[in-house]
């Protein structure tokens, strides 16, 4: 499809005498600095995704208060659905995650186009199966204090895509709780602390004294050499 709208556009402006080149100069070039300012600290974070295969489909939604602890949840749906019902699901139920963890301030960020620009009024709908669903999402965006949606790419929400295509691995029926995961970042290979220390009960010249006496009766020495050894070996009794 982008190969194809760059056939387009440049089929529809061919270059002849007339052509002038794109003037590639940088906006706002009065701008020599910019500030970023931080996110409201008492805003909580969740994504939202689905997932589908031939037999199943999953939904996943992931919670993350404003200090950085992740809450996952993950459903599987036994009934009819399309591709956008199932985003429906998934935003629901991320949201009533949040109103049992009392969030006041959320921000709902999903690939799904179609939910976000529904819920900022930019798009309406004719299709019975998505009123009802939209509807719902507004009851449950005033139970929050403030709330945004925002549209990320696909890609920028992989951990609840994760968690949606999860929910279609497990081959049980019925609920299943797992505890939270935990996910490490370790820099050093398994083995590495597989190694028991055993207490050491030696003096610190214990291995001294152990190369002393082994020169003294296995090495090549006369009896001064052998004697003197000894005494050193003696002096760490």
């Amino acid at each position: 499809m982008k190969a194809q709208a760059l056939v387009d556009q440049l089929a529809e402006n061919p270059v002849d005498d007339e052509y002038q080149p794109l003037s590639t100069y940088f906006l706002d070039e009065e701008v020599n600095s910019v500030k970023v300012t931080s996110e409201d600290t008492n805003t909580w974070k969740m994504f939202f995704n689905g997932a589908v295969n031939v037999k199943d489909v999953g939904i996943g939604a992931i919670l993350i208060s404003p200090t950085g602890q992740h809450y996952p949840s993950i459903a599987r749906l036994q009934f009819f659905c399309t591709t956008n019902t199932i985003e429906y699901e998934a935003c629901i139920m991320g949201m009533n995650m949040a109103i049992d963890q009392v969030v006041e301030e959320l921000l709902i960020m999903g690939d799904s186009d179609l939910i976000i620009r529904q819920a900022h009024g930019e798009w309406e709908t004719q299709d019975v199966k998505l009123i009802l669903y939209r509807k719902h999402v507004e009851d449950l965006s005033k139970r929050f204090k403030s709330f945004e949606f925002r549209y990320i790419p696909h890609f920028h929400n992989e951990l609840a895509d994760a968690l949606a295509t999860l929910a279609l691995m497990f081959p049980y029926v019925g609920n299943l709780y797992i505890d939270p995961l935990e996910i490490q970042i370790r820099e050093r290979h398994g083995y590495c602390n597989a190694f028991e220390v055993e207490p050491n009960v030696h003096p610190w010249y214990h291995d001294i004294k152990r190369f002393l006496i082994t020169k003294e009766y296995h090495e090549q020495a006369n009896g001064d050499q052998k004697r003197t050894i000894r005494r050193l070996a003696d002096g760490f009794s």
